[in-house]
């Protein structure tokens, strides 16, 4: 009898996770590597939060809060929700959490019984089907493949939708892909849910801000005011704030979904950090300028990555709306071998050769659930991206 617990068996590590860290340790080695996996920003968190942090300290902030956040950062988050998706929020219907990671598991954790559904769109984000198989429901995966724009469509959302369907999770603009619904592109959506009084919509809406060529950002209980009692509307200061590492996540939704998830957390990991909760109040209510500046980079990065991308043979690279990943096709690899004699079979084969071949470290499509694809986050330096990029177009061009 095994001493682990069989949930083990249900789940994988994260290949993101993973590649960053394989990438880390060649790097320590002395290979040359680029590491193109890793999901942060390469910029600083802005010098307002971290003197906002520093000021929490000296002040002696250092104390337990209440387990799902502290009152003057779950008023910042209501009205951040107010101001910038018109959607009204009480302090007692907000849950403030390590990351939206831990969000999103503990709303999974809160409402999944064995047998439960709950419908991802793929590509998703890596974490999305592993964290209800360790609440115990069953994901139901629609492929949502290039010609679609990596977009779910009314018609495969309505086939997917069962009794047993609990949550849709809703990703926009998309990690993977950077793929963005507009307003009209949701509503469509929205309408096959209000049609279906069952399904409960989770929104992960963490790269909100990173939009681009007049991509508006829209949220589903923004849409469709009829969701609103049931829905999660998630988010987070990771991304747009360069605040990775500080480790704050943040979600709005009805009361008994809140202190069900306030129950978990208060017997789990408890408040998040002090100090990362006071940065986070900064980060909401202080100056807002960086977040256009800082999106200036990215999509300078981005016409880059897809340009050189698309010049390499055997590739197809989509103009993503927003976040800082592409999601190239290797179609036109498939089958192809390496001057090495690796024989391009799909995208974890065609990851792991570049990584080898070329020090070049990216994640795989089919960990993200659509292959063959790769990711690359472009959340790095000009000069890293152009190095890496030309190594890929080399590696691309030596393939027979």
């Amino acid at each position: 009898m095994s001493f682990l617990s069989a949930t083990l068996d249900r789940v994988k590590p994260s290949p993101t996770i993973a590649v960053s860290t394989l990438a880390a340790e060649l790097k320590a080695a002395g290979r040359d590597v680029i590491g193109l996996g890793a999901g942060e920003p390469d910029f600083d968190t802005p010098e307002n939060i971290k003197a906002a942090a520093k000021a929490a300290i000296d002040a002696g902030k250092t104390k337990y809060t209440a387990p799902d956040g502290m009152p003057e950062l779950k008023q910042a988050i209501c009205d951040k929700f107010k101001r910038e998706n018109g959607l009204d929020y009480a302090p007692n219907q907000i849950s403030v959490g390590t990351g939206g990671k831990q969000i999103l598991y503990n709303a999974l954790m809160a409402t999944l019984n064995p047998g439960d559904e709950v419908i991802i769109p793929a590509p998703y984000w890596v974490s999305y089907p592993d964290m209800v198989l360790l609440a115990g429901g069953e994901p139901v995966v629609i492929e949502c493949p290039i010609e679609t724009g990596f977009r779910m469509t009314p018609e495969q959302l309505e086939a997917a939708i069962t009794p047993k369907t609990k949550w849709l999770i809703f990703n926009s603009p998309s990690n993977p892909t950077g793929a963005g619904y507009t307003r009209d592109q949701l509503k469509a959506l929205t309408d096959v849910l209000m049609r279906h009084p069952q399904v409960w919509v989770m929104t992960d809406d963490m790269y909100e801000h990173l939009a681009y060529d007049g991509f508006e950002f829209c949220t589903p209980a923004e849409v469709e005011p009829g969701l609103y009692n049931r829905t999660l509307t998630c988010n987070g200061v990771s991304k747009a704030y360069a605040m990775t590492g500080w480790r704050i996540g943040y979600a709005g939704g009805p009361v008994d979904l809140i202190s069900a998830m306030r129950k978990i957390q208060s017997q789990s990991t408890s408040n998040p950090c002090s100090i990362s909760q006071w940065a986070a109040v900064e980060a909401l209510n202080g100056p807002q300028d960086f977040i256009a500046e800082n999106n200036t980079a990215f999509v300078r990065r981005r016409n880059l990555v897809v340009d050189m991308l698309n010049a390499a043979e055997g590739l197809e690279c989509p103009v993503p709306d927003g976040a800082f990943y592409v999601y190239p096709s290797i179609k036109g690899c498939i089958g192809k071998t390496t001057p090495a004699g690796v024989e391009i079979t799909d995208d974890e084969v065609f990851a792991k050769a570049l990584l080898e071949e070329t020090g070049v470290a990216v994640v795989f499509g089919a960990a993200f659930g659509l292959s063959p694809n790769f990711r690359v986050s472009y959340a790095t330096s000009d000069e890293a991206l152009k190095e890496a990029c030309a190594r890929i177009q080399s590696f691309c061009e030596g393939l027979r």
